[in-house]
């Protein structure tokens, strides 16, 4: 059974820094791309970054671009988000991702920027 666990949210001012992680089981993380995914408060579901399987390629909104950094440690089954020079904007309830042929989801964890 898939699982994913996402944890580092909190309450940050603009200008500040956080780091995101998701722990993974259920499947064999190491063989499968990963994404990033964030809701705004009463708005849609959107796609923030992804990675492949091995980190060769990386891939960002333009809306985070040059500011958040996705990553991976396959040997602990972990993905990554570090998010800097954060804005109001940026707040909402963070997700990571996968396809295993069915998309998995995690609960979610809560950013607020706000100062």
């Amino acid at each position: 059974q898939v699982q994913l666990v996402e944890s580092g949210g909190t309450s940050v001012e603009p200008g500040g820094s956080l780091r995101l992680a998701c722990t993974a089981s259920g499947f064999t993380f190491s063989v499968y791309p990963m994404r990033w995914y964030r809701q705004p408060p009463g708005k849609e579901r959107e796609w923030v970054a992804s990675i492949t399987s091995r980190s060769g390629t990386k891939k960002y909104a333009d809306a985070v671009k040059d500011r958040f950094t996705i990553s991976r440690d396959n040997g602990v089954n972990t993905l990554y988000l570090q998010m800097d020079d954060l804005k109001s904007e940026d707040t909402a309830m963070y997700y990571c991702n996968v396809d295993v042929g069915y998309n998995a989801w995690g609960q979610g964890t809560q950013v607020t920027v706000s100062s």
